[in-house]
C-alpha cells in the first residue's frame, strides 16, 4: 500500500486536537492543562477544534460534530498536526460523515490510539494518508510532572525528522500505574516505573514488511466494511487496552476478538506479529495470552514479538502506519527502516 507521508512537525507549529471519541476534556480538565504546558514547553501551539471539549456522556458530541472537527483541523493551514485527546469507543459513529477527500487533498500528521484506531485504518484506505499510532493529548502529553521522556523521543524522532528512524529498543521502564484523576492525585507526584526486562521473542525468526495493527476490539468494528486493511505480507501489531482505569481486559473476551481475526485469514496472511504490554497483565496472563497466541498461530512460522511500547502501556512510541518494519529475533531488534515524515 503506497501512502501519502504527511511534512514533518517543526517547532512554532500548531497542533489541532480532536476528540473522536470519549468527550473527557471537561471531566479532566487539570490534564488538558497540564497537556498544554508540556507542548507549549516544546515551542508547540495548540489550537482546539470546536467540540474538541465538549462531553455527551460516553462521547464527546454528536457523530457529525465530531467529524466536522476533523475536517476544520484538516482544513485550517496553520494546523500542522491532530492529535486526539483520547480513545473511547465511538470513533466507528463519525465515518459515514467524514469526506475523505478533505483528509486527502491536506495531508498532515495525525495521531492517536486505543479507539483512533478506526480513524487510522479508514484513512489509510479512503485516504491513502499515512497516520501515527501513538500519543494523546490527555493520557500522555498531560503526564505529570512532564511527558515521559522515552515517549517525547520517538514522538520527535518520527515527526521531526526526516531521516530512517532506526532501531527502536524497549524502555528501561514502564508503568500503568493509574493515580485517580478524578480526585488529581495525579497532580501530586510522578507515576511509579519499573524496569524493564527486554523484549520477548515468543516465536523467533526475522521478517520486513509494512506495519499496520492496532487496538483490539477497535480494530474488529471495521471487518468486513470497505474500511478493513488487506494484512496480506504485513507486519501486524495488537494492541490490548484495559476494561477499566486499572482494570484488565478479560483474557477470554481477548480470545474472543482474536477468533474474529482467526476467521477472518489475517494470521495467515501476515509475515510477523507484534504484541504490545498489556495493560495490567500479570505474569499468569501473558502465559494465558501467549497460550491463546500459540494455538492462532501455531501452524506457522513467522516471528512473535511480545511486550512492545505500544499503546495501553507507559512510555510509548509514535509509530508510523505503513512504514517498512524489521524485526528480527537473533539480533533482538525492531526496526523502522525508513523515516516517519517527509522535508
Amino acid at each position: 500500500m503506497k501512502l501519502i507521508i504527511p511534512k514533518k512537525l517543526n517547532k512554532g507549529d500548531v497542533i489541532g486536537v480532536v476528540s473522536p471519541s470519549a468527550g473527557l476534556g471537561p471531566i479532566f480538565p487539570h490534564r488538558i492543562k497540564q497537556a498544554e504546558k508540556n507542548l507549549t514547553k516544546l515551542g508547540f501551539k495548540v489550537k482546539y477544534a470546536k467540540n474538541s471539549l465538549k462531553n455527551d456522556g460516553y462521547i464527546s458530541a454528536s457523530a457529525e460534530e465530531r467529524a466536522n472537527d476533523i475536517h476544520e483541523m484538516f482544513l485550517d493551514n496553520d494546523v500542522k498536526a491532530v492529535i486526539s485527546t483520547i480513545g473511547g469507543d465511538h470513533s466507528n459513529q463519525i465515518l459515514k460523515y467524514l469526506d475523505f477527500d478533505i483528509v486527502r487533498n491536506n495531508p498532515k500528521i495525525f495521531i492517536g490510539y486505543s479507539d483512533i484506531t478506526i480513524l487510522h485504518f479508514a484513512f489509510a484506505t479512503k485516504s491513502n494518508l499515512r497516520t501515527y499510532y501513538g500519543p494523546c493529548i490527555i493520557s500522555e502529553f498531560g503526564e505529570y510532572p512532564e511527558i515521559l521522556s522515552y515517549t517525547l523521543e520517538y514522538f520527535k524522532k518520527t515527526l521531526m525528522v526526516t531521516k530512517s528512524i532506526g532501531n527502536i529498543p524497549q524502555s528501561d521502564s514502564w508503568t500503568w500505574e493509574f493515580l485517580d484523576w478524578f480526585k488529581k492525585k495525579d497532580q501530586t507526584r510522578a507515576r511509579k516505573m519499573t524496569l524493564a526486562d527486554g523484549y520477548e521473542w515468543w516465536k523467533e525468526g526475522k521478517a520486513q514488511g509494512q506495519i499496520f495493527g492496532g487496538c483490539v476490539p477497535s480494530m474488529n468494528h471495521l471487518a468486513g466494511t470497505d474500511y478493513w486493511l488487506d494484512f496480506r505480507d504485513k507486519i501486524m501489531f495488537i494492541d490490548i487496552p484495559e476494561l477499566n482505569p486499572g482494570e484488565k481486559f478479560p483474557i477470554a473476551d481477548l480470545d474472543s476478538f482474536l477468533a474474529d481475526l482467526d476467521n477472518l485469514g489475517i494470521f495467515k496472511k501476515i509475515k510477523g506479529l507484534i504484541i504490545g504490554r498489556p495493560y495490567f497483565y500479570e505474569e499468569d496472563d501473558n502465559k494465558d495470552l501467549r497460550r491463546i497466541i500459540d494455538y492462532y498461530t501455531n501452524d506457522y512460522d513467522y516471528p512473535i514479538l511480545f511486550n512492545m511500547n505500544i499503546g495501553h502501556v507507559s512510555p510509548i512510541i509514535t509509530l508510523p502506519l505503513g512504514a517498512e518494519v524489521m524485526i528480527n529475533s537473533q539480533k533482538n531488534t525492531f526496526e523502522i527502516k525508513e523515516a516517519g515524515v517527509t522535508e
